[in-house]
């Protein structure tokens, strides 16, 4: 049982990072951000305690609340990508490419690091590899801290599957609620830069 939850949260994750790299509305964004969140604590449950995996879905929300607050009076992200490939084919495009890339070197990666999860080292990859595509094609701030939350997810996967250690899932936590506030920094900076 446990395993074909395991294949849904993977694609639950999977949708959520497309809509993610997709969405313009930054509500939207937030949502699949905390969809993200729940396939994370899905898959650190299955190696941690139930205890941290809380841990880690508490921190994620209040991350996305920590973001929603900056955004706070806007419809969506209003400034449009300085970066060369902006459409939405392209990023589609590309993102399938990251999809690929993970699933396939997944069982490769899990047998090397001797983890016996197939789908949770897939979703792992899946999300360290979408982080990494959004920071390359990204110049926004918001956009910006969103990829390395997602980065930083798909990191404590599979951190989750070779270590318990609380005092590193605490680290973890600090630095992914430091990067949600400097997310609303950076964002409030832009906004008094733009109107002053």
């Amino acid at each position: 049982m446990s395993f074909i939850f395991n294949w849904i949260f993977l694609f639950i994750t999977l949708i959520a990072s497309i809509s993610l790299m997709l969405s313009r509305q930054w509500k939207w964004m937030l949502i699949f951000l905390g969809i993200q969140y729940l396939g994370e604590f899905w898959f650190v449950k299955t190696t941690w305690p139930i205890s941290l995996a809380v841990i880690k879905l508490i921190t994620g929300i209040i991350a996305c609340l920590i973001l929603a607050s900056a955004q706070e009076g806007r419809e969506s992200i209003s400034r449009p990508e300085s970066s060369v490939p902006q459409g939405k084919l392209f990023k589609f495009f590309a993102s399938s490419l990251v999809i690929l890339t993970a699933l396939a070197t997944a069982h490769q990666a899990s047998n090397w690091m001797g983890i016996n999860n197939f789908s949770g080292m897939g979703t792992s990859l899946l999300l360290i590899g979408i982080g990494l595509l959004q920071l390359g094609i990204s110049t926004q701030p918001f956009r910006v801290i969103i990829a390395l939350l997602t980065l930083l997810s798909g990191f404590e996967i599979l951190y989750a599957f070779i270590e318990t250690s609380t005092l590193v899932a605490a680290m973890l936590v600090v630095i992914n609620i430091g990067m949600a506030l400097i997310g609303v920094y950076l964002q409030n900076k832009l906004l008094l830069e733009k109107t002053g």
